[in-house]
């Protein structure tokens, strides 16, 4: 990875802001890297659509002099195999945190009901266990006072891939919550279809919740910069 501009996707209710301590982190380490302000994540823009979102990543990647190690976390796994999908000649590297692609004609993140228009943070019952066990009080209540309502149009998107060449760029499932060997199940089992197809998946392991990027930003960053 090491020649590549790292570029920094959030997830659900996240905006640029929640990679700045990995930011700090890669720059420490000699490596730069781009949080990407995702339209309906940060922008103001309640109307966005997944599409829209795929635009504002590919003018990132389009601008670097160079290729790009495309980072997505979570559902914004999704987004960074749909860039890889676009430019599979720009992109050196995908990492999936925590995540993985969505399969062919699937909803994006249709995970909660949307209100007027937007799917908001539903609080954190539905991640009580190991996607939180990190997280303490206080961190608790700035993540659900930051998170940003994620628009309709990017949440219950159906996903499409067009290039098979994403299968031949590298990928690295970095399991935060969940094991490597938990994941290597999922996917002998047929439940990560478009992870079974890449032709080479590594796997890291990092002791975090399903948010390493505000608990372990240190760490998560050395496996970003691969060293």
């Amino acid at each position: 990875m090491s020649a590549d501009q790292i570029v920094l996707l959030g997830g659900l209710w996240l905006d640029a802001s929640a990679w700045d301590a990995v930011v700090t982190e890669t720059r420490a380490l000699g490596r730069e890297a781009v949080p990407v302000t995702l339209p309906g994540q940060g922008d103001g823009n309640t109307s966005a659509t997944l599409a829209d979102q795929v635009a504002a990543v590919l003018a990132v990647v389009d601008a670097a002099p160079g290729r790009s190690v495309v980072v997505g976390h979570s559902a914004a796994g999704t987004l960074a195999w749909l860039v890889a999908d676009a430019r599979p000649d720009r992109v050196a590297k995908v990492v999936l945190i925590g995540g993985w692609p969505a399969p062919e004609g699937d909803k994006y993140a249709d995970f909660f009901p949307p209100e007027d228009g937007l799917m908001a943070f539903p609080g954190w019952a539905p991640f009580e266990g190991p996607d939180s066990a990190d997280l303490d009080e206080a961190a608790r209540q700035s993540f659900a006072t930051r998170a940003v309502p994620v628009p309709e149009g990017v949440s219950r998107a159906v996903v499409h891939y067009t290039d098979e060449r994403r299968y031949d760029i590298p990928a690295v499932l970095v399991c935060p919550e969940f094991t490597p060997a938990q994941a290597r199940e999922w996917i002998g089992a047929g439940d990560l279809p478009e992870l079974a197809r890449i032709k080479h998946l590594d796997l890291a392991d990092i002791d975090s919740g399903h948010w390493p990027m505000l608990t372990k930003p240190g760490e998560l960053a050395r496996i970003l910069s691969g060293s």
